[in-house]
This record gives structure tokens, sequence and C-alpha cells, in this order.
């Protein structure tokens, strides 16, 4: 059972799951390590030409073993082969994957003619000065799959529209003397998050990597040294497992020179400051047992800001789904799974949106709690919230969707607002204002202010809603203000992630000693050394149903064929896709 002190503001405590790859020796461990310190100069001086003729060799091999990546997940997760729910593992998985291969394909290549990566729009100057660039759609092909989204990148306040290009791809601005070796610990949730975070420290960095499976997603190693076999068989890339023991040796290495961990704030403060009271003491006195660079993605109480407006039933409807698919994506576990909805308490139809959203739950097919203690978490929210709607069967492997809602906003310790759930629980807190406007002003104060975390938030507005010129001021204030990394308009956060071109991470501030959603960024084919935010804007609904949506039907169809798509791009493929997403 999960107690309260392991609730605690920050992410909720997580069992170390059953491992059945044998840990890998320290014997083992050693010769990887000193295999990638043998190679590591040779990779920081290795052309751009020969990084461009391994990203391409990429695409082959992580298409190759995109049916066997997307088969294991299912099987582990315990996805009905066939079903919609297979997409969300073509979509996490092989389909981002690649693509991030494509993009830092056409960086390397911009590189290589003009010194520094060209961007598909010119950049842009905020009234304050702060320079944005536009990163989304980076092509044609996007602006087809993708009509009427933009991705922004906002920098942060040292960089100038003089200055911008020496801070995008710094690691091919100055000759490469000596390599280093990246320790990746990998994420158990998304498939995609482990290959990629390497992808950033390989090519983004110029490091070579040990990449450490999580226990739960180890089946996933064999799988990534088949996608990524041209790194291994160079000896830029060793794949290793076991659990925290484990990490705590790689962790601590010598030969390892900094370390990248997707997981929670705890695992982060265990490794820098160590556990239990004598961690506490090490952290209070600025003693950390691990110096070590480390940068991180740690989590999140994903907010979205609902602002009030005259929508329509089938307005409310799109977005009940909308809402309900960012928690039942990946069975509730995801970093930028919505936690908490805020509303305008004054709103006339704010029953009728969480009418909706209960509905789209109520709809959505129940899905294995696969990641360990996801049952004793859900119990911990309901011991709190006994009153929450619950939707979908409970037992025989399974949890409802739980929604928790008219949450009291002064209530500050409210567990729904200082923890990651880590399951199928979200909640709704109504806000009093007298206007639009100053709820909107509200609203951004207490997502910043109250809810642990800073990697992504949304804010849903209508297009009518901001014809008031005072309304889209404060909507663009908004997203100004919020202290998130990603900021998405109309949709999900997740975007952020899935579009690559845009970084993700935390909003920068965190340190060592309050760590919050973690330090530095990944994705970010740009390469832009100084960001601070990415910005997503979408259409307020979208027509046909996004294939990352709960109630799409043919999501699995549509994943299988991007897959394909995006690692060999042809007109011929867009007939095949617009039939699968009209139909979905």
């Amino acid at each position: 059972m999960v107690s309260p002190m392991q609730l605690q503001r920050g992410a909720a405590a997580i069992p170390e799951a059953e491992q059945k790859i044998p840990p890998t020796s320290r014997d083992a461990i050693d010769k990887a390590l000193a295999e990638l310190s043998d190679h590591a100069d040779e990779w920081a001086r290795m052309s751009i030409g020969q990084r461009i003729a391994m990203l391409n060799e990429l695409l082959d091999t992580t298409l190759g073993a995109s049916e066997r990546w997307v088969a294991e997940a299912c099987r582990a997760k315990r996805i009905t082969r066939g079903t919609p729910a297979e997409g969300e593992e073509w979509l996490g998985g092989p389909v981002v994957t690649i693509r991030n291969v494509q993009l830092l394909i056409r960086t390397l290549t911009d590189i290589q003619k003009h010194g520094a990566p060209k961007l598909p729009e010119k950049p842009k100057v905020r009234s304050n000065g702060q320079v944005v660039a536009q990163v989304f759609p980076t092509d044609t092909w996007d602006k087809i799959m993708f009509t009427g989204f933009t991705g922004e990148v906002w920098m942060q306040p040292e960089v100038t529209l003089a200055n911008l290009e020496s801070t995008m791809g710094v690691f091919y601005k100055k000759p490469a003397t000596e390599g280093a070796v990246s320790l990746v610990l990998g994420a158990g949730n998304v498939s995609s998050i482990g290959p990629m975070d390497a992808l950033y420290k390989l090519f983004a960095e110029g490091k070579v990597v040990l990449l450490k499976m999580n226990p739960v997603n180890e089946y996933l190693g064999p799988i990534t040294e088949q996608a990524f076999a041209p790194l291994v068989r160079a000896g830029f890339l060793r794949v290793v497992y076991g659990g925290a023991k484990e990490g705590d040796y790689l962790c601590n290495h010598a030969l390892v020179h900094d370390i990248h961990i997707t997981g929670s704030d705890k695992t982060h403060d265990a490794i820098v400051w160590g556990l239990g009271d004598e961690g506490r003491k090490r952290k209070e006195r600025g003693e950390p047992r691990n110096d070590k660079e480390i940068t991180s993605e740690l989590g999140n109480v994903t907010p979205i800001i609902v602002v009030p407006g005259p929508w329509t039933q089938k307005e409310l409807d799109f977005h009940g789904a909308n809402i309900a698919s960012s928690l039942t994506n990946n069975a509730g576990f995801n970093c930028n799974a919505t936690r908490v909805v805020i509303t305008h308490e004054a709103w006339p139809q704010r029953s009728a949106l969480l009418d909706a959203t209960k509905r789209a739950f109520q709809q959505a097919g129940p899905r294995a709690p696969y990641y360990p203690g996801a049952g004793d978490r859900h119990e911990a929210f309901l011991r709190e919230h006994p009153d929450a709607f619950q939707f979908g069967p409970r037992g025989d492997g399974r949890l409802p969707w739980t929604f928790i809602t008219d949450l009291d906003p002064t209530e500050k310790d409210d567990i729904c607002f200082t923890t990651e759930a880590w399951c199928g629980v979200t909640s709704e807190v109504p806000l009093a204002a007298s206007d639009v406007v100053t709820y909107i002003q509200k609203a951004v104060e207490f997502a910043n202010d109250n809810l642990w975390g800073t990697l992504s938030c949304s804010i849903i507005v209508h297009p009518k809603t901001l014809e008031n010129p005072r309304v889209a001021e404060a909507v663009e204030q908004a997203i100004a203000d919020l202290r998130y990394g990603s900021v998405a308009v109309n949709h999900w956060s997740a975007l952020s992630y899935g579009f690559v071109a845009t970084t993700w991470g935390a909003h920068p501030g965190h340190t060592k000693e309050s760590i919050g959603s973690g330090i530095g960024v990944v994705h970010n084919t740009y390469l832009f050394d100084k960001p601070q935010k990415s910005v997503i804007r979408g259409p307020f609904t979208v027509s046909p149903t996004p294939a990352w949506f709960v109630t799409n039907k043919t999501s699995h169809e549509i994943g299988k064929k991007l897959v394909k798509f995006n690692a060999k791009p042809s007109i011929r493929q867009i007939p095949g896709l617009l039939f699968s997403a009209i139909r979905g």
C-alpha cells in the first residue's frame, strides 16, 4: 500500500518491476563502458557526412524492427492486436522515432551545406524582445498531415535575432577534441523515450551512449539493438539491463561522463543525494553523492485550462474526447497525461463539458494497469476522494478510469494538485472569477503556483471567444506566463513530444536541490542551445478524428502506415493514409 509519506509533492512512488531479463553483470557493464569509451573520440570527430550516412542506415533498420517492436509492446501491455489501442504503440514507438531520425538527417544536411540548421520560417520577436522560431510544420508533408497546426520554440532572454544561429547546433560549430560516454536511464512507459533520448545524446551532443533499460519495458532492449544496429555495430551504443542496483553502479562509474534520466524526481534525488535520512541530510548540506552533469525529464501534474466560450454540443463532445484521450492513452502512464482540468466556475457550459468527458471515459475500453503499484496509487487518490466518478470494470487486471470533479482550489495540499498519479486518474477544479479575463489570469496563477511540475500544459479556447480583443490578449499573455516547457493550444501537450522538432523538457529554472520536472531538453531537432519553451497551436476542433483520440477506430491502421510513410515519404502513400484517417 502507498503511504502518505510516499505521496509527498512530486511523482508517486513506483515499486521496481520484476525483471525477466537477467541483470547485466558488473563485468559485462565494465566491458560495455570500456568499448564505448574506446569509440568515444571516433564518434566525436566523425564527419557530418558519415553521421548522415549512419542516420540513413537507421531509417532502414528501425523500419525493419517496427513490427516486432509493436508486437512486443502490445504483448507486454496486454493490448489486443488489430484494435485501435495498438495504434498507441505505433505512434509512440517507431513512428515518432523514425520521424526523429528523418529530422536529424535534414538538420545535419543543412549544417553540412550552410553551417547551421535552416528554419522553415523566418524567426520573429515578441513585443518584449523574446525570439520565437517556428519549427513546425517542417515541410509540405507536415502541412498535409497536420493542417492548421504550428509549433514554435521560444528562446531564453539572452537570445537575440543576431545571435540565434550561433545557439543552433553548437556541437557542430567547434572542433571536436575528446569524446564522452553518456548514460541514458530509459523510461518504462513510452517505447520511443529511451531510443530518442539516446539519439539526442548521440547527434545533438556528440556523445556515445550506454542505454540502461527500465525493468518495466526491458523487452525493448533487443529490439532497440536491432533498430539501432549500425550504432551498436560501430561501438557507439550499448544496451544493458537491471534495476536500481545496476543503475546506481552505472551512475557512479568512472567511465560515465554524464547522465540523462526520464523518470521521477525521487529517482533523480536518490542518484544525486542518496536515500533516506542520509540523502536528506546531504541535500540540506548541499553535498551531492554524485556531482556529474545530469539532465532529466521527471513528470508533471499536467493541467488543461478551459477558457469559457459559446461551444456547440459537437464541440463539447470533441473536447470531452480530447480531455479523456489525454488520460487514457497508454493506460494513463504518461508524464503528460492530463491530471487537472481547470474550469471557470460560472461558465454555463461547464457541466456540459464535464458530462461530455464522462461519456468519453464511459466509452473508452478498459486497459491493463501494467505499471507496478498502479492499484495502490489509484486507491490513495480514492481514499482522499471517495466520491470520484469511475468508469469501466475493476479487478481481473483492470482499473476504472477515474474522474474527480469539483475540487476545492483553496486546498493547496490536495493529492490531485501535489502528486502525479501515474495511473488512470484525472481531476477538475473550478475557479471563481468575475469575468473571463480575470479567470484566465487566475487559472495561470493556479497552474504555476499550485500544481507540481513544469513539463507541459494546455489551454483550450474557442475562436469566437478570441474575437474579444481583451480575451485574445489575455490568452497570449497566459501562453507567455505559463511556466511550462511546452504549452499546447486546443490540444494535448503530448503533441510537443510527437512533433520532435519542438523541445521536450521542463521549463528552465530547476536546480539539483529543487529538481521539479527536470533540467534540459531532448528532441529539439533544430538543436537550439537556449530554448525556454515550445508552443503548439492547433484548430479548435479537427476532422477527421485525430489518430491519438481514444475514439479513433482506425488508429492501428494509421500508425502502421505512418511508420512506412515517415521512413520513405511519398505522395503515393497519401491516399491510403487518408482512407484510414477518414474511417477513424
